[in-house]
């Protein structure tokens, strides 16, 4: 497993609210897609790795992999494993609605090639003079 990957996977948790527990691993992994630290086209660890790592099962892992792909956020490639999609991912469903219109900002500076961070500079910069 990549280092980028695994670090990601040590930064999985769980917490005990209420929500299930495959909505909250499938919202840590599109809010890591949305913001850039899953790059687009990189290799997501394995539903096993994560099933092992967070105490859960397989199956549980598997239901959040799979409706991550239905929404378009990943590509599960049979035999090879699964990978962020080439194209942004939408945001979390529970994101607070001033975090989805910066993830979708993010997602837009990402496509035109320009880093999340630079927008942000620019954006306060902007915003001085208003």
């Amino acid at each position: 497993m990549h280092t980028h990957t695994h670090d990601f996977l040590t930064q999985l948790t769980l917490r005990d609210d209420g929500v299930p527990i495959y909505v909250q691993i499938r919202e840590q992994f599109l809010a890591a897609i949305a913001t850039g630290a899953l790059a687009r086209g990189s290799q997501l660890p394995t539903m096993r790795e994560v099933a092992v790592a967070l105490k859960v099962d397989l199956n549980t892992v598997r239901h959040a992999y799979e409706e991550m792909e239905r929404r378009g956020a990943i590509d599960l490639v049979r035999g090879r494993g699964s990978f962020v999609a080439n194209h942004p991912s939408p945001a979390p469903i529970d994101a607070d609605p001033l975090d989805r219109m910066a993830l979708a900002a993010i997602a837009r500076s990402l496509e035109a090639g320009f880093a999340p961070a630079e927008l942000a500079h620019r954006i306060l910069r902007l915003c001085k003079g208003v």
